[in-house]
């Protein structure tokens, strides 16, 4: 695979801020994929079926939604101008109908080049709510989340991913390699009303590029039960109990990943979670 990660970068907060996506244009006979280029330093060109669908894609960055109708995609990724004989990556992608998807590229936590079938949370939230992904999609053994520099939960392994819902606003987030207290990656992620954010850290500890991307996806609220009651400053005394609520959430739920998808590298099959 031609590849060549730059050591000597500068670990820090990289957000891919400007990702929004439109609401969701699923139905029962379509899904929505998007695709996540997460690894350091190879543009590619995403082949799906046969065609290319994103030309020159950058590490770090997003693509879709494809509206594609259900069924099993054969999407491949190729060095920028290389014909699809030539694969980088290659995966099967079964997509069902009525569902959201990300296809995320990235790093394993050996290094090793890999992708694995996110299916995103796209169910309306409630009235003043949003929801937060976070994925470890990073080429490290296992990082910490930490909340105001101290830990939430520990050893999140690569691969691994959870989502909870929040009440409208801003937290602040940072991750630091499994059993350490500095951060490689820190930074505030908004919450947004009716709003999916899904943050990813990816690049790679050892050649110190890790970084974030978020994911904008709108979901929509359900229309609310009735009117909450406080004050003004309701929302801001609540910034504290968030911020570590939504750590808990994650972690409760990071047992769920799904399995299934099949990647080869360069005619080589080999299987990644999905």
């Amino acid at each position: 695979m031609r590849k060549t990660i730059a050591a000597g970068i500068v670990a820090g907060f990289a957000l891919a801020a400007g990702f929004v996506a439109p609401a969701s244009a699923i139905s029962d006979t379509t899904a929505d994929l998007y695709v996540f280029h997460g690894i350091p330093d190879l543009p590619v060109d995403v082949w799906v079926n046969g065609e290319v669908k994103v030309p020159n894609f950058q590490p770090g960055t997003f693509a879709g939604p494809l509206d594609l109708p259900a069924g099993d995609y054969e999407v491949v990724l190729t060095a920028v101008g290389d014909p699809i004989t030539e694969p980088a990556l290659e995966a099967t992608l079964p997509l069902e109908a009525n569902k959201s998807y990300t296809a995320a590229a990235f790093l394993d936590a050996a290094g090793e080049p890999t992708a694995k079938l996110f299916t995103n949370d796209v169910a309306a939230t409630n009235a003043g709510e949003g929801r937060i992904t976070v994925r470890h999609t990073a080429a490290a053994p296992a990082v910490d989340i930490l909340a105001n520099g101290a830990v939430a939960f520990a050893n999140v392994v690569n691969g691994a991913e959870g989502t909870t819902n929040l009440a409208v606003g801003t937290i602040t987030a940072a991750v630091a390699l499994a059993g350490t207290t500095e951060s490689v990656i820190e930074g505030p992620v908004e919450i947004k009303d009716g709003v999916l954010t899904i943050a990813y850290a990816w690049g790679s500890a050892e050649a110190g590029n890790l970084a974030l991307a978020a994911q904008e996806i709108t979901v929509g609220h359900t229309a609310p039960g009735g009117v909450p009651s406080g004050t003004a400053g309701y929302a801001a005394e609540r910034d504290a109990m968030m911020q570590a609520m939504w750590i808990v959430g994650i972690a409760a739920l990071l047992a769920a990943a799904s399995v299934g998808v099949v990647v080869a590298r360069r005619g080589r099959e080999a299987k990644i979670e999905s």
